[in-house]
Parts: structure tokens; C-alpha cells; sequence
């Protein structure tokens, strides 16, 4: 077993967001889990990520708040405890689309080169 205190999360900059900030709570370390990592992302109103696409699937989970997620030519807004799985590839655009902050856990595979 593993344990990481909030405290100890250590601040991270995702490529291509916009007034986001984000902690990775579990991945990338001695330890920590071996084909997948966690993240918390803290989005500002109006806040942001994309367009752009991955090569990995990832899966989000709204804690707080609504955002609206745009893929695929169609945008549904989530709120808490909706999530959604992004397969590889997928074109899709995050955007909190409130005045309150919205809170997103981030689940993703490591990338190869970092396993």
C-alpha cells in the first residue's frame, strides 16, 4: 500500500490547457502504481484544454462543478461524479463553461517511453 497525502501532490503543466492547475496524486514514481497515474485538475472559470488528441485513453471523473466536453462533433456537460472514458486519438476540448471552479480526476497509461 501507498499513500500520498494531498499535501505531497506535486504540480504538474498539461500541454495545451489554459487556467487549469493541476496535481498528480498518484503515477510517476517509485512505488506508485506500475500502468496507469492519477491526476486532479482544478479548472477556472472559463478554463480550458485543447483541441487536441492523445495517443492513450484517459478517463475523467467531474468532482466539482461542469464542464462542457466537446468530441466527436458533439458536447455534453458533465457534472459531479459524471465521467467519461476519451479513446486514443479522440479530438476533444474541456472547457468550464461556470463560474465556480470544476474539479477533474485524471486516469491515463503511462506512455510507453515512461514506464
Amino acid at each position: 500500500m501507498r499513500i500520498k497525502r494531498i499535501g505531497d501532490a506535486a504540480p504538474y503543466s498539461a500541454p495545451n490547457h489554459h487556467d487549469v492547475g493541476s496535481l498528480r496524486l498518484q503515477g510517476f514514481e517509485e512505488g506508485g502504481p506500475q500502468k496507469f497515474w492519477v491526476g486532479l485538475s482544478h479548472y477556472l472559470p472559463g478554463g480550458g484544454a485543447g483541441p487536441d488528441s492523445s495517443p492513450l485513453e484517459k478517463v475523467y471523473v467531474v468532482l466539482s462543478g461542469e464542464i462542457a466536453l466537446h468530441c466527436k462533433g458533439e458536447t455534453a456537460v458533465l457534472g459531479p461524479m459524471d465521467s467519461c472514458c476519451i479513446g486514443p486519438g479522440e479530438i476533444r476540448e474541456v472547457k468550464n463553461i461556470s463560474n465556480a471552479v470544476a474539479s477533474i480526476l485524471v486516469v491515463m497509461p503511462y506512455p510507453e517511453n515512461a514506464t
